[in-house]
């Protein structure tokens, strides 16, 4: 587990998004054409987020809301369709707008799964990671909060969801987490709650001998 940790992972992430970045930079380019022709701004989403220790680090997105919408967290909006633009939702929906996320994790700043890199806005979220232990790993684009609810469950849940995938890094849960995000994104919507009986496979191996 250790060498996965400290290695492996890393080497995967690495390669993985290397390839991905080549086979997809024809789409990739499509993407960016529209996101310009169907509304007014830059191509990209740029923000300040914070990474593994709660180091800060840039992210990128390409951008699914209308120039100049306020800057908040999601949660927080209670009209977000009316910032969101035509060609944004369909990005969003099928988290298209996600994969510019390639160029942090060749830079070594994310990992293809791991907590969700949170901006200043989910400041309560920040301060629990830093308190249990879930800063530890690198962000990812994917996480075990985020197939398990996103954004529909409580801070409380999402730093214990991050520090209890923090102390289980392996290759069986990361490999288990990206089959999640695949049904989450059919989905559209997480999976499992914290609180369910109803355990995925994933959900009970995170919970063997724990807590």
């Amino acid at each position: 587990m250790g060498l996965y940790r400290k290695v492996v992972k890393r080497l995967i992430d690495t390669t993985v998004a290397i390839i991905f970045g080549i086979v997809l930079i024809v789409p990739l380019f499509i993407v960016a054409i529209l996101i310009k022709l169907t509304s007014k701004g830059p191509i990209f989403f740029k923000q300040e987020r914070y990474g593994k220790n709660s180091v800060p680090f840039t992210l990128y997105k390409f951008r699914s809301m209308t120039d100049g919408a306020p800057v908040k967290a999601n949660s927080e909006f209670s009209d977000i369709k009316s910032y969101v633009t035509p060609f944004g939702m369909f990005i969003r929906k099928t988290s298209i707008d996600e994969l510019p996320q390639l160029i942090n994790i060749i830079k070594g700043e994310m990992s293809f799964i791991g907590p969700r890199p949170l901006a200043i806005t989910d400041e309560k979220v920040l301060r629990l990671r830093r308190q249990n232990g879930g800063d530890q790993v690198l962000p990812g684009i994917s996480g075990l909060a985020q197939v398990n609810g996103r954004n529909n469950i409580t801070d409380e849940d999402k730093a214990a969801y991050d520090a209890k995938y923090a102390s289980h890094v392996s290759a069986r849960v990361d490999s288990l987490l990206v089959m999640e995000t695949f049904i989450s994104i059919v989905k559209r919507d997480g999976i499992f709650k914290l609180e369910s009986d109803n355990r995925s496979p994933k959900k009970k191996l995170l919970e063997k001998n724990h807590d």
